[in-house]
C-alpha cells in the first residue's frame, strides 16, 4: 500500500442505523409487489373488480417502479437522494391511506400506480445512501448484503404478511401496514442520514414514459386477448407498444447519458444474466400469483393458513439466496443459476398435476421445490451484470440489473396470469351446472372470484355445484400457466448453461487477479 494513503473511515453507530432506515423501508417496498397476492380474493369481494382489473391491480406497481426507477436515481443525484427519498416516503403513505378506502377497482389500479412511482423516488435513493455511508469497503459490502437480504425477504414473505394481516383485519391492512414505516423513514432520515446530490445530472423524463408506456401498451394487448375482448384494438396496441419500444431503444442509442444503456446488452454476461433473470423470475410470478389464490379458493384454506403453507418455501428461498454466492466461488456461476432454474422446472411440472382435491403436503412441496429455483439467479445477477463491464458503465449496468428485478415479476403476472384466466374462461362454460341464473352464470365465467359471489346467491345444492366447477376450472388454468412457465424457465436455463460458460466462479476469478497483481 501507498505510505500516504490513509484508510477510509469506519462506520459507527449512527450509522449502522441510518442502515437500518434504509433497509427497512426497502424490504417493505419489495413486499408490495407479493403482498396483495394473498389478499386478492378478499379484495376482489369487496372492489368487484373483473379478472383483468385484478391482473392490473396486482401488477401495476411493479412496472411503473421498473420503468421510473432509473429515472428517479437521476433525479435523486440532482435533487438530493435523502430529500427524494422522504418525498416518496410521504406520498407512499398518503397514497396507501387512499387506497385503503378506496371502493373502486378503477381508482385501485391509479393508486397502485401511483405507489410503484413512489417506490421508484426511494429505491435508488436507498443503495446511493449506502455508499455515502459506508466509505470502508469491508463495512460497505456487509451492508449491501443486509439490504439485498431485505428485499429478498420481503418479496418471499409478503404472502406472510398478507395472511397475518387478513386474519386479523381485512385487506385494506395491507395498504396501512406501510403508514408506520414511512413515518419513520420521514423523521429518522434527517437524522440519520446524510444528503447526497450530483447537480449536473440531468434526467431524462420522456425516456422514462416511453419505457413505461411501451410497456403498459404490450401488457394491455396481451390482457386484452386474454379476456376474449375483440382482436383489432388488442392488435392496435401489441403494435403500439412496439413501436413505443422501438422509439425507446433509438433514443438511448443517440443520448450522450442514456437512461438505460442499452449499448450494454452487446456485452454477451450483461445480456445472458439479464434476460436469464427476467424470464426467471416471469415464470415464478405468474405461477406465484395464481398458486395464492388457488390455495385460498380450491384448497379452501384461510389467509392466514395460505401464508403458513409458502412460509417452508420462503425459507428455503433465502437460504439459496445465501448460499448461492458460496457455490459460485466454486463453481460458474452459470451452472449454478441453471441448476437452480432446472429444479423449477421439476417444480412447474409437479403444478401441471395439481387438482382441487390434491393432498395439501404435496401442494406444499411442489412450490417449496419451485420458489427457491429462482434464488441463484436474484442473488448473482447483479455481481454478474456490474463486475462484467467497465467501472464508468458500473451505474447504468445495476440499473438494468434493477429494473429486470421488478419487471420480471410483474411481467409473469400480467402475462402468464392471462394465460391462466384464458384457460379457466375456456373451462368453466363446460363445467357449470344446468339451471344457473343468467348474472350468476355471468359472474362465474369472468373470474373464481366472481363464482364465490354468485354462488352465496344460489341455493344450497347448486352453489356447491358451482363452487366445485370453478375449483376445477380455476386449477385447470393452474396447470396450463405451469407449462408455460415450466417451457420458459427451461429456456433460460439453457441460456444460463450456454450463454453464461465463459464466466468463471468468483474464486477462480480471484486467484487470477491475484496472480496478475503479484
Amino acid at each position: 500500500m501507498n505510505q500516504t494513503e490513509t484508510p477510509a473511515p469506519r462506520a459507527g453507530a449512527k450509522q449502522w442505523w441510518g442502515l437500518a432506515v434504509l433497509v427497512t423501508p426497502s424490504t417493505l417496498l419489495f413486499m408490495m409487489l407479493t403482498i396483495l397476492f394473498l389478499a386478492a380474493p378478499n379484495m376482489a369481494a369487496d372492489l368487484n373488480p373483473t379478472s383483468t382489473q385484478l391482473l392490473w391491480i396486482l401488477d401495476i406497481y411493479g412496472f411503473v417502479m421498473a420503468g421510473f426507477l432509473v429515472a428517479m436515481g437521476v433525479l435523486g443525484d440532482r435533487v438530493g437522494k435523502r430529500r427524494l427519498m422522504m418525498i416518496g416516503a410521504a406520498l407512499f403513505a398518503a397514497v396507501s391511506v387512499a387506497a385503503a378506502l378506496t371502493t373502486s377497482p378503477e381508482l385501485m389500479i391509479a393508486w397502485r400506480a401511483v405507489l410503484g412511482l413512489a417506490a421508484a423516488m426511494m429505491i435508488p435513493a436507498t443503495l446511493g445512501l449506502i455508499f455515502a455511508l459506508f466509505a470502508d469497503a469491508k463495512q460497505r459490502g456487509v451492508a449491501i448484503g443486509v439490504w439485498a437480504g431485505g428485499i429478498s425477504a420481503g418479496v418471499a414473505l409478503g404472502p406472510l404478511l398478507a395472511g397475518l394481516l387478513l386474519e386479523g383485519f381485512g385487506w385494506q391492512a395491507t395498504f396501512l401496514v406501510a403508514v408506520p414505516i414511512m413515518v419513520l423513514v420521514v423523521i429518522g432520515a434527517p437524522l440519520l442520514l446524510p444528503e447526497h446530490r450530483d447537480p449536473s445530472a440531468r434526467i431524462d423524463l420522456l425516456s422514462a414514459l416511453l419505457l413505461v408506456g411501451g410497456l403498459l401498451a404490450i401488457i394491455y394487448g396481451v390482457k386484452r386477448f386474454a379476456a376474449q375482448e375483440p382482436a383489432g384494438p388488442s392488435i392496435g396496441l401489441l403494435v403500439a407498444g412496439v413501436l413505443i419500444g422501438l422509439w425507446f431503444v433509438a433514443r438511448q442509442l443517440r443520448a450522450e447519458r442514456p437512461l438505460l444503456d442499452v449499448r450494454l446488452f452487446a456485452n454477451r454476461t450483461v445480456s445472458g444474466a439479464l434476460v436469464v433473470f427476467l424470464l426467471s423470475a416471469a415464470a415464478l410470478g405468474g405461477v406465484y400469483s395464481l398458486f395464492t389464490q388457488y390455495l385460498q379458493q380450491a384448497q379452501e384454506l384461510s389467509p392466514l393458513q395460505a401464508g403458513l403453507a409458502i412460509l417452508p418455501a420462503a425459507a428455503v428461498l433465502i437460504v439459496v439466496s445465501t448460499l448461492s454466492p458460496v457455490f459460485a466461488r466454486k463453481f460458474r456461476p452459470g451452472s449454478v443459476i441453471a441448476i437452480g432454474l432446472l429444479t423449477q422446472v421439476v417444480g412447474y411440472i409437479l403444478f401441471t398435476q395439481l387438482d382441487a382435491g390434491t393432498g395439501l403436503a404435496l401442494v406444499i412441496a411442489s412450490f417449496v421445490i419451485t420458489y427457491p429455483g429462482v434464488a441463484p439467479s436474484m442473488a448473482l445477477t447483479t455481481d454478474l451484470v456490474v463486475s462484467s463491464v467497465p467501472p464508468e458503465k458500473a451505474g447504468g449496468a445495476s440499473g438494468l440489473a434493477a429494473t429486470a428485478n421488478d419487471l420480471g415479476i410483474s411481467l409473469g403476472v400480467a402475462v402468464i396470469g392471462s394465460v391462466g384466466i384464458a384457460a379457466y374462461r375456456g373451462q368453466i362454460g363446460g363445467l357449470l351446472p344446468d339451471g344457473l341464473p343468467a348474472d350468476a352464470a355471468a359472474m362465474a365465467s369472468d373470474s373464481v372470484d366472481g363464482v364465490m359471489a354468485a354462488a352465496s346467491e344460489l341455493p344450497g345444492g347448486l352453489g356447491e355445484q358451482v363452487i366445485a366447477a370453478a375449483q376445477e376450472a380455476f386449477t385447470s388454468g393452474l396447470n396450463t400457466a405451469a407449462i408455460v412457465s415450466a417451457v420458459i424457465a427451461a429456456v433460460a436455463a439453457i441460456i444460463a448453461a450456454t450463454r453464461l460458460r465463459h464466466v468463471r466462479s468468483t474464486g477462480q476469478a480471484q486467484q487470477a487477479e491475484e496472480a496478475i497483481t503479484r
